[in-house]
């Protein structure tokens, strides 16, 4: 879980300006042809990067690496859109608070791999981050070593780079400083880390829970309500039913952003976060050393996180774009073919292995577990799920858009 410091979004906006109101075929798994025995290949670098920092890996967890990554099908994803809209000549990778790089290096292994379907096109990948700390860690994690970074504190992209796969790599300190183009844009565990605002339903009405000094402990913090209307409840929906609710107005304003740029020149946003669509209330919490800790105990010490409301990310779109899900983690990954990636790898395997296997698996897709804590949820362009945009004449006939992968059934052919 990353810390509020760390996350990649400039300034909030004004309260005013938040609330105004292919077919996709498993061919794309991988290149669908074997390597050379002796060919050094972007995941075996990945593979001997991890041994060499964290010592050596079961069987298990190499077949996990190399065939059901979750990194790797966020990169197929992000290839499937590509495909199914056209083939642009040129897209932009966008991720949002990108933490220490590894997410992204992931998915640039996945392109590396995928080199022959995205051969003709120039890709550039742009980092969100207001953190120069972080933002080193990033480059020393993305960028070839050979090639020195340009570094303009006072330039909208304050650091640039080339990725160890020869792609252009630049940094920003908000997502307006990022080019607009045809981009796809990625924000994984980030919205669960911006700052919201917390209300509860009381007789007199809507009260703001703030935080004030404890009067029997001077040194300890607790939660209180505002005495009267404070100007926050105007992110409130009249026909809000839930006692107690959390609301994030940067997110408005990001999920906004986001919406005009995908609006006016295409891409998509995935979005991967904890979260629910609308009907939990208390979810601020704190975690210290990966154990939940009092969010008023220690300030400065727990990272703090509160679950992401896809139903406000979805109204904050204000019907500019498409969106799909919230769907789970555990459907999203089946859609995305794990349940045959899983199969594949269980009859190639001895039985300690397979147990291994099985217990990676059910980690990621147990509803106990993970499989219905992480959600996905994408913004797409409207003409994506209604055909195309461009006229047609009266003997054409409407094409039939490409299934959008991981929220439809994966289909075989």
């Amino acid at each position: 879980m990353r810390v509020l410091a760390r996350v990649g979004v400039g300034p909030l906006r004004s309260a005013a300006r938040a609330v105004i109101p292919c077919f996709w075929r498993g061919k794309y798994f991988s290149s669908g042809r074997e390597p050379a025995e002796n060919q050094v290949t972007p995941m075996l670098r990945h593979l001997v990067y991890k041994i060499k920092a964290t010592g050596p890996i079961t069987v298990a967890e190499y077949m996990k690496e190399v065939l059901t990554n979750p990194a790797k099908l966020l990169g197929i994803w992000f290839i499937s859109e590509w495909m199914a809209t056209g083939k642009n000549a040129a897209f932009q990778l966008v991720e949002l608070g990108p933490g220490r790089g590894t997410l992204s290096g992931d998915i640039l292994r996945v392109f590396s791999q995928l080199g022959s379907v995205l051969k003709n096109c120039d890709i550039s990948i742009h980092l969100v981050e207001v953190s120069e700390k972080l933002s080193e860690i990033q480059a020393l994690t993305l960028t070839e070593e050979k090639v020195p970074l340009e570094r303009n504190p006072g330039s909208p992209a304050y650091m640039k780079g080339v990725t160890k796969s020869g792609i252009p790599i630049s940094w920003y300190r908000d997502l307006q400083d990022v080019p607009k183009g045809y981009s796809f844009y990625l924000a994984h565990e980030f919205f669960d880390v911006l700052p919201v605002h917390k209300f509860q339903k009381t007789p007199q009405g809507w009260r703001e829970v703030f935080i004030d000094i404890d009067p029997q402990a001077s040194d300890k913090l607790r939660f209180v309500l505002a005495p009267c209307v404070t100007p926050a409840e105007v992110f409130i929906q009249s026909d809000e039913t839930r006692d107690h609710v959390e609301v994030c107005p940067e997110a408005g304003v990001i999920i906004q952003e986001l919406s005009q740029r995908i609006a006016l020149t295409g891409g998509a946003a995935l979005i991967a976060d904890y979260g629910h669509d609308g009907t939990k209330t208390d979810t601020f919490r704190g975690f210290c050393g990966h154990k939940l800790h009092d969010v008023l105990i220690a300030p400065g010490t727990a990272d703090l996180t509160a679950d992401v409301d896809f139903s406000y990310l979805r109204r904050m779109a204000e019907g500019k774009v498409a969106s799909l899900g919230p769907i789970k983690q555990q459907t999203f990954l089946k859609n995305m073919g794990i349940d045959v990636r899983l199969k594949v790898l269980a009859d190639k395997s001895d039985e300690p292995s397979r147990q291994q296997l099985l217990q990676g698996y059910d980690m990621l897709m147990n509803p106990k577990k993970m499989g219905e804590r992480f959600h996905f949820l994408a913004l797409l362009p409207h003409q994506r799920l209604h055909g195309g945009s461009h006229p047609m004449n009266e003997c054409q006939s409407k094409p039939s858009p490409s299934p959008v992968a991981g929220f439809g059934e994966l289909a075989w052919r």
